[in-house]
């Protein structure tokens, strides 16, 4: 996979995401799936569909932000001497 340009800011807000999504929406959707599980029949149980679906979107999204900040290319514009051209 080639490398992924980005700032200094955007790697700071992916990896924001990343800490968010892991440490707050993850435990609280496997808390959700727990909660739906105890009401029974899963087949009917539009709680714990939504639920799963909450964690293959969510799962989805932390696999996508690691792949990209593993693939990053870290451009700090600070650092770039101001030659009067834009670059990128």
């Amino acid at each position: 996979m080639s490398q992924i340009p980005m700032t200094v800011q955007g790697e700071q807000k992916l990896r924001d995401e990343l800490n968010e999504l892991k440490s707050v929406k993850r435990p609280a959707i496997i808390q959700a799936i727990a909660e739906a599980r105890e009401h029974g029949d899963l087949k009917e149980n539009a709680e714990y569909h939504a639920a799963r679906e909450a964690q293959g979107f969510c799962e989805g999204r932390i696999q996508d932000i690691e792949a990209k900040l593993s693939n990053a290319f870290i451009i700090d514009v600070t650092k770039i001497a101001n030659t009067g051209k834009v670059i990128f």
